[in-house]
């Protein structure tokens, strides 16, 4: 996929660890410069480094997802240094502790919902602003899950915040068709990332073997899907959430 994205600006949040560090450096290698946002400076110095080991461009801004004020003034020093906005990947989230919900409490329930629902509102708001006011169209992705249209034991704030993002993602799609801004979500499977592994509680046997692969997505699997929605082969495709599950929801 080498220059693909040759020429776009891109902007992905959470793009400090797991998928959203690989897919900042799927679009760096993809020819995109990209601007990445997260809280942990010390992650996202560390994914600003990978990139210029590739000869890529990127901006690391620290930045809270969950707060207006830095959400629009990521995007606006994203435009400020690059000049536009082509291409945001609103990755940013967290899981969400495993209580039934008789026994779950209103901090677990903001928490997921602050950053899983509400950053990617905030997010996809400035986005679409930018993208609007260049007129010249462009491709927003959202992460959702294989939960975002299902149940899961145990996991009512996470299952109920990522079907919040399969609807933001279809409405989004439908208000900004016309001016030729693409809204897609990509649904990931279990996938090897260090938040997943933190709410494993047997090991990633027992995750294993529910998937018809036998196996769990590595991010950079996730990552080329990202990369797909962002380039121009993807240019009919929109309002649509693509699982990247090994055919974990096809059951």
């Amino acid at each position: 996929m080498a220059g693909v994205l040759e020429g776009k600006v891109a902007f992905i949040t959470g793009g400090t660890s797991g998928i959203g560090r690989a897919t900042t450096i799927a679009f760096a290698k993809a020819g995109a410069k990209v601007a990445f946002t997260g809280r942990r400076v010390k992650e996202g110095e560390e994914t600003a480094a990978m990139i210029r080991d590739i000869q890529g461009d990127s901006l690391f801004i620290r930045s809270d997802i969950t707060q207006a004020a830095e959400i629009e003034e990521a995007i606006r020093r994203t435009v400020s240094v690059y000049g536009k906005l082509d291409v945001a990947f609103n990755n940013a989230g967290v899981g969400s502790h495993l209580l039934p919900i008789a026994e779950d409490n209103e901090e677990n329930f903001d928490r997921v919902f602050n950053t899983n629902v509400r950053g990617v509102w905030l997010a996809l708001k400035y986005e679409i602003r930018q993208m609007l006011g260049q007129g010249t169209g462009g491709s927003i992705i959202n992460t959702s899950s294989v939960y975002g249209t299902r149940g899961n034991y145990l996991s009512a704030n996470y299952v109920a915040a990522k079907h919040a993002v399969e609807g933001y993602t279809k409405a989004a799609a439908l208000e900004v068709a016309l001016p030729g801004i693409r809204v897609n979500a990509i649904a990931p499977g279990y996938t090897l990332t260090g938040m997943a592994q933190s709410h494993w509680s047997g090991g990633k046997e027992e995750y294993m073997v529910d998937n018809p692969m036998r196996r769990l997505a590595q991010v950079n699997e996730i990552a080329r899907v990202a990369v797909f929605l962002a380039s121009d082969a993807s240019s009919f495709i929109t309002g649509a959430s693509i699982p990247v599950d090994g055919g974990f929801s096809a059951r």
